[in-house]
């Protein structure tokens, strides 16, 4: 079987995908690169939540998918949506790596005045922890945002470690604590969705980690069920099934935060409610003020 990979076109997406590629070629099966472009590659001037959050990288590939243009499509599993198209499974999570936020800069923490990030959940975190620091919108690929930050117009800026690892890029800076830093849902993982066929699962299961999927899959129950998306300040962290998920006010001085070892999807949806109705001001008023409908 010879299996056509979609992938956006970025040097990290295509970092991604010659993984999963990399894999299929140990065992044999033959495949190839299809470069797809996506709404969020075409429109980086403007904030994710004004472009459709999420799935701003997902719908091309769905598309093409469905379309049986491509057999397989791969994603930085944060990015994917919890409403997905009728026929697409995610057929393969692989093996996490970091899931961590870093920092990158050349100045010590205490020194860094103007930090660069897109992200409503980095901005409140930062805020939160960070008094006093200057939040200043950035998006791009990493390449792009790297050239920003060396020109000055940034003293640090944040990206995330899995996505330095797989570029084998070494930056100075310093890894942030995801158990403070709490990581968006799946950061750090690489998903694989196909068309729901037998053939492919047959091939997929073979590189699908079940440890990672058991976490990453607990965390899209909670944020399934908390809702938010990509517009509140949210984030939802599982490892070895302990469970912590924080939501905070836009500026990051307000917050409601869970921990908790759980066992399974419905101890998760349970977890979720405890959140979601915790936290329920905290979203409605992130909904509000982003101008969006909950």
């Amino acid at each position: 079987m010879h299996l056509k990979i979609g992938t956006r076109a970025s040097k990290l997406a295509r970092a991604q995908a010659e993984k999963v590629a990399g894999l299929l070629d140990e065992r044999g099966i033959g495949n190839e690169l299809v470069f797809i472009s996506t709404v969020g590659d075409e429109q980086t001037g403007v904030p994710l939540h004004e472009i459709g959050g999420q799935g701003v990288f997902v719908r091309a590939l769905d598309d093409a998918l469905l379309a049986g243009e491509i057999d397989i499509a791969v994603h930085s599993m944060k990015d994917i949506p919890a409403v997905r198209p009728d026929g697409l499974i995610t057929v393969a999570i692989l093996i996490r790596d970091s899931p961590a936020d870093y920092i990158v800069t050349d100045k010590k923490q205490e020194e860094i005045r103007i930090l660069g990030t897109s992200s409503t959940r980095r901005t409140a975190q930062f805020q939160r922890h960070w008094p006093g620091i200057e939040i200043k919108q950035l998006r791009g690929n990493v390449d792009t945002r790297l050239a920003k930050l060396k020109a000055g117009e940034y003293d640090a800026i944040v990206l995330a470690e899995a996505g330095l690892q797989r570029l084998s890029l070494t930056l100075p800076g310093f890894r942030c604590d995801p158990v403070i830093h709490v990581p968006s849902t799946n950061q750090g993982t690489i998903a694989v969705v196909s068309r729901d066929e037998a053939a492919v699962r047959e091939i997929l299961v073979t590189i699908d980690d079940a440890k990672t999927r058991t976490d990453t899959l607990i965390e899209r129950v909670v944020m399934e069920e908390i809702g938010g998306g990509c517009y509140t300040p949210l984030g939802i962290y599982c490892h070895d099934s302990y469970l912590i998920a924080e939501v905070l006010s836009l500026e990051g001085d307000r917050i409601f935060r869970l921990e908790r070892q759980i066992t399974g999807s419905d101890q998760a949806r349970i977890f979720a409610a405890e959140v979601r109705d915790g936290a329920d001001e905290l979203i409605k008023e992130a909904y509000k003020r982003l101008g969006l409908s909950s």
